[in-house]
């Protein structure tokens, strides 16, 4: 499935339940749920307000499919993209005040396999749905 949706927070909501709502003939557990959820929520926060800047005129991309038991959601923006590995470790006492770094941090830690394309705007996620 692939949806696309304006630079907006007030779709955030709407995109993670369409993507739980695909889940429902799997039987996948709540905790799984959950982690697939904060995911796909924070990439697509990263994706509205550090990609495109909150400009209503970008736009986000979300693909999402199940294929052999396993989930796979990319979300891409419009934006000029970043270097993910310049991200600093949010648990380090040093980094531990800062205010940002810490969603890509968490998606790292719940999904399973993350990357990122060259560019740096569009993150590839994925999770087993069962263990």
């Amino acid at each position: 499935m692939q949806i696309e949706i304006p630079s907006e927070i007030k779709y955030i909501r709407e995109v993670s339940s369409k993507i739980l709502d695909s889940l429902i003939s799997y039987k996948v557990d709540e905790d799984k749920l959950f982690d697939i959820r904060l995911c796909a929520e924070e990439a697509l926060r990263n994706a509205i307000v550090h990609g495109n800047r909150m400009s209503k005129q970008l736009h986000v991309r979300v693909d999402y499919r199940v294929d052999k038991g396993i989930i796979s959601i990319e979300v891409e923006d419009e934006g000029a993209g970043y270097d993910p590995n310049s991200i600093l470790d949010p648990t380090l006492n040093e980094n531990i005040t800062r205010e940002s770094g810490r969603g890509v941090c968490l998606i790292k830690k719940l999904m399973d396999k993350v990357d990122f394309n060259k560019k740096g705007n569009k993150i590839r996620m994925e999770k087993r749905l069962w263990s």
